[in-house]
């Protein structure tokens, strides 16, 4: 044998032996008991929570020092619901041996089995999950910032050095506020790390969904410690996976300290579908329950929701993040095709410019902007134009129950607005949208899932329409201009059928949400023995509760005609319907305004 490589394996035996040798000795000294004591001290100095540990403790010495604790949880914040944060059957972690024999504890790895997760927030927004973690300083050692002010050194490093994690069937129970709590299942989650990268593998189960993400990471140890501390560079390169449609998340973080981090990321999908990311699994859960008239419904006071929108989950900080789906699922709506945008985030402000997807034959673009989020009053910006759609493509492929042929779409929107919530928005809202219908066929069904405030006006002007099951629509504009949360309609909303023209008059108040609108229908025939109905009625209420009232001034001018009625034996009946075939009126001609007033378009 060569003499080198004898003298090679004689090292590397006696290598084998001192470090044996070492592990015997810290062992021998160190029971479980000892290692318990030291590990719940630790934990307390470096959180300020208690770990308990009321199951057995086990010590094993190959391939490296590990104990191992059943029973074990580690205590709550004061003011949280439950006592215990956090609850395992089983945990094992792996100890690195130097540091112990200095009689402080570093974990390079930690194994959990049947983790019970309590997360809570209180009034004030402050999570339980708030612990005091380590810092990393500038020239690489690392320090603690401690829970309390007693805080020695030996508890520093306590888990600064975890490179792997592999948690098994987990539960996480969230509750914001006094809310009721949402429960999510983790099957699996690992997080590894090697040659200077960290690796992920995630199964996440919450109600009919489930989420899958795995890939790899800069070292997300490394960015924990040094952000804000020290130069943090992240790239990205994962794979996101919701109910089997995947998405590519691909980019880079930089992060400088004092200065906002920066980012450029990549999102590319050939399917992929919001509903999850939607928070609409309860809304999909009780569909099959509620009638189609009113499942739409919204809770609380208004229409617009008055919940405050999560404008503080939006970053503070300078990237792109550039979008590019084939084909995006949206809840309740036909799928969009080729959806493309680029975000670009500009410290308090966001900006999507260039937001394009098709419908079908159809194809939209749009403009986006948020600015001041992280104020008491964001501004938000929607501006767009929607062209070659129709009523037909849109809702077979989103309900093929309600029929519907035709109706050729176009639609334009400029609006303005400033708020926490839909309803502030709403309520300060300027600008003006305009929606154009050609001729189709519309199905009861596909009007009643409309709205309570769609059904009622089309019960006001039709009161024999549920012994339809059709409505022939010649065509339909309804030009909305706002001005400080105030709709004001005048010959700007008309309609079109085979049996009645029709032109709404009136005004919405946005703030409180009131309506008051007159509905002016024309019979067309010219043959009818009596009046339409439907011109002595207004709708008034509110947006969430629409109902019909008493046009005054309807009741007014019928009165007249209906008395003339009487003492020339229906005379001025034929001649009113006479003059309506004289005086043809065209509600859809006069409604429509020039759509490069909304929004500029090349046709």
């Amino acid at each position: 044998m060569n003499k080198v490589l004898k003298i090679s394996l004689l090292a590397f035996v006696a290598f084998l032996l001192v470090a044996g040798l070492g592990a015997w000795y810290a062992a021998s000294f160190i029971n479980p008991t000892q290692l318990t004591k030291l590990l719940s001290s630790s934990v307390k100095d470096a959180t300020g929570r208690d770990l308990k540990i009321a199951g057995p403790v086990s010590l094993n010495l190959f391939p490296s020092i590990s104990v191992k604790a059943e029973q074990v949880s580690l205590s709550n914040a004061s003011w949280a619901s439950n006592p215990n944060m956090l609850t395992f059957k089983q945990i094992e972690l792996d100890i690195r041996l130097f540091p112990l024999l200095k009689g402080s504890v570093e974990i390079s790895r930690i194994g959990i089995t049947g983790l019970e997760a309590n997360l809570q927030t209180n009034k004030s927004g402050e999570g339980n999950w708030n612990l005091t973690p380590p810092v990393l300083a500038r020239n690489g050692s690392t320090t603690t910032t401690p829970a309390n002010a007693a805080s020695n050194d030996s508890s520093d490093s306590t888990f600064v050095s975890i490179k792997t994690m592999d948690i098994i069937d987990a539960i996480i129970s969230y509750q914001d506020g006094n809310q009721a709590a949402k429960v999510i299942h983790l099957p699996r989650l690992t997080l590894g790390s090697r040659e200077g990268r960290s690796t992920i593998l995630l199964d996440v189960q919450y109600e009919k969904y489930s989420l899958n993400l795995k890939g790899s990471t800069g070292s997300l140890r490394n960015a924990y410690f040094a952000w804000n501390q020290s130069p943090v560079n992240m790239n990205l390169d994962l794979d996101l996976t919701l109910n089997g449609k995947s998405l590519a998340i691909k980019g880079d973080i930089d992060k400088k300290p004092q200065v906002l981090p920066t980012f450029n990321i990549q999102l590319n999908s050939k399917s992929f579908d919001l509903a999850p990311l939607a928070g609409s699994a309860a809304i999909a859960g009780k569909a099959g329950s509620v009638p189609a008239a009113t499942s739409h419904k919204p809770q609380g006071n208004y229409f617009f929701s008055d919940e405050k929108l999560p404008f503080d989950l939006l970053p503070l900080a300078d990237g792109v993040i550039s979008v590019n789906v084939a084909e995006l699922g949206v809840p309740g709506q036909a799928p969009f095709a080729n959806f493309k945008t680029t975000l670009q985030f500009k410290k308090n402000n966001i900006d999507a410019n260039d937001l394009s997807f098709n419908v079908g034959k159809g194809s939209a673009q749009a403009q986006i902007s948020v600015t001041s989020f992280d104020g008491p009053a964001p501004k938000v910006s929607i501006k767009g134009f929607a062209k070659d759609f129709s009523l037909e493509q849109i809702v077979a492929s989103a309900d093929s129950n309600a029929k519907v042929s035709g109706g050729a779409t176009r639609i334009a929107w400029s609006l303005q607005g400033s708020g926490v919530s839909p309803h502030q928005l709403a309520s300060r809202a300027n600008g003006a949208i305009q929606i154009s219908v050609g001729q189709g066929k519309l199905d009861s069904k596909f009007i009643n899932k409309g709205g309570d405030f769609i059904v009622t006006v089309f019960d006001a002007i039709n009161p024999m329409r549920k012994q339809s099951s059709q409505t022939i629509l010649e065509c339909a504009v309804a030009y909305l201009p706002v001005n400080n949360g105030m709709i004001n309609i005048q010959d700007s909303v008309g309609a079109e059928t085979d049996r009645l023209d029709i032109t709404l008059a009136g005004s919405v108040n946005l703030a409180n949400e009131a309506l008051n609108i007159s509905i002016n229908p024309r019979e067309k025939s010219g043959l009818t023995t009596g009046l339409d109905l439907g011109g002595l009625v207004k709708i008034e209420g509110t947006l969430q509760n629409p109902k019909a009232g008493v046009n005054k001034a309807g009741v007014v001018n019928s009165a007249v005609s209906i008395g003339l009625g009487f003492l020339t034996g229906g005379i001025s009946i034929a001649a009113e319907n006479a003059k309506s075939l004289a005086t043809k009126s065209q509600p859809c001609k006069t409604a429509l305004h020039s759509w490069s007033d909304i929004y500029s378009v090349s046709k």
